[in-house]
Parts: C-alpha cells; structure tokens; sequence
C-alpha cells in the first residue's frame, strides 16, 4: 500500500489554515512603534513633573528665602500652584500637546522660545559628533577585526575603552589645554568668534544654525571660523560614541567573517582584505543603525558637560544655568524636549533598520 502525500499542492490552501501574510509586516510594525511613541513620552512627562516637584513648587524652589512669605504666596497662587498636585498635572499635560511648556521663573521668558533659541546649537553640536563617531569608529573597528587578536586589536579595544570611560570634562579641559592653549590652532571656546558672531547676528533670516547661518552669509571666513569653534567639542562630545561604534562593528565584523558564505568566499581565493570590505562591511553596519537612537540620547545627555566646559551656549549650557537657579520650570521645558526628540529619533531610527534589514520586522 503506497504512502498518501498529505502535503497541500502549491496554490491550494489547507482549510482552517490562514497564509502567513508578507506584505503587512512592514505595515504593522510600523504601526505599533510608532504607538509606542505615546507610552513612551508620557511615562517620561510624568516622571520629569513628579520628580521636579520633590523638593516643592517650582516657585518655592526658585524664590524661596529671597521674598516674604506673603510675596512668595502671592507668586504661587498666580502661577497656579498652591492648587492640588493632581490638577496641576493635568493642566500641565493639556498645555504639553499644544506645545506650551510655561514660563521661566527667573527670566520670565516662555520656555518655547528658549528651546527655539538654543535648541539649534545643540543639535548642531550632536550632529558634528555623530560625524566624528562614525569617521573615527567604524574604520578603527574595521582594522580591530582585520587584526583580530593582534596587537592592533588590543590597542583599538584598550583605546575605545578609554575614550568610553574618560569624563567628558576632563577630554574637554585636555583638547583645550592641548590644542587652544599650547598648540593655539584652535579657539579655546564659543561656537564663534566676535567678529563672526556680529555678522551672524545681522543676517536677517538667520536660523540659529551656525553653519547655515554662516553659508548664507557667503563670507569663507565666517565659515571657517564657525567650523574651528566646533571642533573641539565635537571631538570631546563624539569620541565617547566612538569608542562605542569601535567595539560594535569589530565584534559584529569578526561574527561576519566566520560565516558559511565568506567562508565560501575565502575557500575560492578572495583576499582577506576583499571580504571585509565587500562581505562582511555592510552587515556589520546593520546594528550601527540600530543603536543610533540610544546614542542620540547618550549624546545629549553629554551635551551638558559639553556645552558647559567649552561655554558652547546651547541647550546643555542653559540647562546648568536654570539648574543653578533652581529654574524648574525651564529645567522641566527643556528635559521634556528632549525625551520628545530621543523618542521621535528612535522611532526614526526603526524605520530606517527595518528597511535595510527586514527581520527586524517579525
């Protein structure tokens, strides 16, 4: 008696079987990160409120021990916070979806002007790190697992282990010292120099980008002057995430090489030399992409330090400025804006990593 073949002919479907369907991966994925986005930033919005209002009300935090009491109550029931915690929280999250973070205490200035005035250094200076992280650690990872366990190995794994654990502060102080102090090749701090800085100033579309603004002023000088000044705490601010993408692509380039299809490469005769670059490169790259969300976050945590060591006046250097005055208010605007960011940029980022690689989908 011959076997009966239960497997289904191509095109016929098995009943009580649903196809697996291709085509809404991508879709649904897509849908539930971009969900995610929400959860993400409210958690985050409540944890700055509640956090913030630990020591107090910001007008307390900020006033307390400089007016009278009665001054000082009089401030609070202005502002609105001698009412309930919980009611301040919700009125606090109305504003937020209509993108109205409040007013400074110390200033009285509204925060959202504060953001659109710094916010363009900060990301500016993020971006000339991202560029020096990716110049810096990608092809130092590369050589990391060309020379696998060799002495260049140990070196490139010892230095991005360094440039991890260094403060941020202390590689600052060190690039100044060295190249602005000694060497005089490079401005010690600012993003530009007075003369440049007036120029800038009287452009008058100017968009708070140095670098654009400096373009549309069509003078090289500005330009060069502009680009010196961001030197230094881009390289302070971006080795710290190349020591990271270093580690990264030598571990994911070593796990490349090993694979059966370079394996059958080598086995033909291609040079060691030929399948790092064109087989075991662009795979490697993958989970670059994929932790570039994180890093932009670990970046403008850095920020901070950076702006702060080299008076590089963005959002950082404000930030340790209401930080010091115990402006809560303008704290919260700020730290608010920045969760919205890293979250949009991971959202970003997913997108991005499930085009090149699609597993990322399922």
């Amino acid at each position: 008696m011959s076997a009966v073949d239960l497997t289904p002919s191509p095109g016929v479907s098995t009943p009580g079987v649903k196809p697996k369907s291709q085509g809404g991966g991508f879709a649904r994925y897509l849908l539930v990160r971009f969900l995610l986005i929400f959860p993400t930033i409210f958690i985050l919005v409540t944890l700055v409120f509640f956090l913030m209002r630990t020591t107090g009300d910001p007008i307390t935090a900020a006033q307390g021990g400089r007016l009278s009491p009665e001054a000082l109550a009089a401030l609070r029931e202005a502002a609105g916070y001698d009412r309930p915690l919980l009611v301040q929280y919700l009125e606090y999250l109305g504003r937020i979806v209509v993108f109205d973070f409040g007013t400074t205490i110390t200033t009285n200035r509204p925060v959202i002007d504060v953001l659109a005035t710094y916010g363009p250094a900060t990301f500016e200076l993020v971006f000339y790190s991202l560029i020096i992280a990716f110049a810096v650690g990608i092809p130092l990872g590369l050589l990391a697992a060309y020379f696998r366990d060799k002495a260049p190995d140990a070196f490139f794994r010892v230095l991005a282990i360094f440039w991890y654990a260094v403060p941020i502060f202390f590689a600052g102080l060190l690039l100044k010292l060295v190249f602005a102090v000694w060497l005089k090749w490079l401005p010690v701090a600012g993003r530009a120099s007075v003369g440049a800085e007036l120029q800038l100033q009287t452009l008058p579309n100017k968009t708070g980008f140095y670098t654009i603004d400096a373009l549309m002023t069509g003078n090289p000088a500005v330009l060069g002057d502009v680009l010196a000044h961001a030197v230094l705490p881009s390289i302070a601010l971006g080795l710290l995430t190349a020591g990271i993408f270093l580690r990264l692509v030598r571990t994911n380039v070593i796990g490349t090489l090993s694979t059966d299809y370079v394996d059958a490469a080598r086995s033909r005769g291609v040079a060691e030399s030929r399948l790092l670059r064109k087989h075991a490169y662009r795979p490697a790259l993958i989970p670059i992409v994929t932790v570039i969300g994180l890093q932009i976050a670990l970046l403008l945590a850095g920020a901070v330090l950076t702006e702060t060591t080299f008076e590089w006046k963005g959002l950082g250097f404000i930030l340790a400025e209401f930080l010091e005055s115990r402006d809560f208010v303008a704290v919260q605007g700020i730290v608010v804006l920045l969760a919205i960011i890293v979250a949009l940029t991971n959202f970003i980022v997913d997108i991005i990593a499930a085009f090149i690689d699609p597993r990322v989908r399922y």
